[in-house]
C-alpha cells in the first residue's frame, strides 16, 4: 500500500510542476481574473490547494501552521506561491516515504476546519481523500488554464504518462 501512496505523492509533485510551468506563461491579469471557479481564479485555486495541503499535513504530522481559512491567499506573488508549492511537495513526499505499514493501518484524529468537530478515522482513507482533493482542485485549475491558453498549451495530467516516464505503478502494488 505504501508504494501506492508514494506514486500518488510523486504524481502530485509532477502535476504541480507541469501546472505551474504552464501558468507561468499566463499574463498576471488573466491569472488573477475571477473566472467563476469555486476559488474564483487560478491564483485563488492554487492558494487553496496549498492551504488544504498544509491543513492535512498538520493533521498527519502535528507540525506546521494552520492557515486562517480555506480561501486564504497565503502568497500573493506567483513566484512565492510556486516556491511554497515545491517545498510542500517535498514535505508530502518525505511524510509518505516515512510511513510504515503499522502507521498506514492506524487511525488519525483531527479537528475539522468548517463546522469544527473531532474526527477519528483510519489513516489510509484520509490519505486517499488528501490525494483526491489535490486532483479535484488541480482539475479545476487545469480547466481555467485551458480556457485561457487553449488545449494545445495545457499539459496532460494523465497518471499513465507519469507511470510510463518513471515506471511507477506499472508493477503490482505492495
Amino acid at each position: 500500500m505504501k508504494s501506492r501512496y508514494q506514486m500518488f505523492a510523486a504524481y502530485n509533485a509532477w502535476c504541480n510542476e507541469r501546472l505551474y510551468d504552464a501558468i507561468a506563461k499566463v499574463p498576471d491579469a488573466e491569472y488573477r481574473a475571477d473566472r467563476g471557479a469555486f476559488f474564483k481564479s487560478l491564483h485563488g485555486t492554487l492558494n487553496h490547494l496549498l492551504v488544504a495541503d498544509r491543513i492535512w499535513m498538520r493533521r498527519f504530522t502535528g507540525v506546521g501552521e494552520v492557515p486562517p481559512g480555506l480561501n486564504a491567499i497565503l502568497f500573493d506573488r506567483f513566484e512565492d506561491l510556486r516556491a511554497a508549492r515545491r517545498s510542500q511537495d517535498v514535505l508530502i513526499n518525505r511524510y509518505i516515504d516515512g510511513l510504515d505499514q503499522a502507521r498506514l493501518d492506524g487511525t488519525l484524529r483531527y479537528k475539522t476546519v468548517v463546522n469544527p468537530q473531532v474526527i477519528e478515522q483510519p489513516l489510509a482513507p484520509a490519505l486517499d481523500h488528501f490525494f483526491n482533493h489535490q486532483t479535484h482542485h488541480r482539475g479545476q485549475a487545469h480547466a481555467l488554464l485551458t480556457a485561457i491558453l487553449g488545449n494545445d498549451a495545457t499539459p496532460s495530467f494523465d497518471l499513465l504518462i507519469l507511470q510510463r516516464e518513471t515506471g511507477m505503478g506499472l508493477s503490482s502494488m505492495s
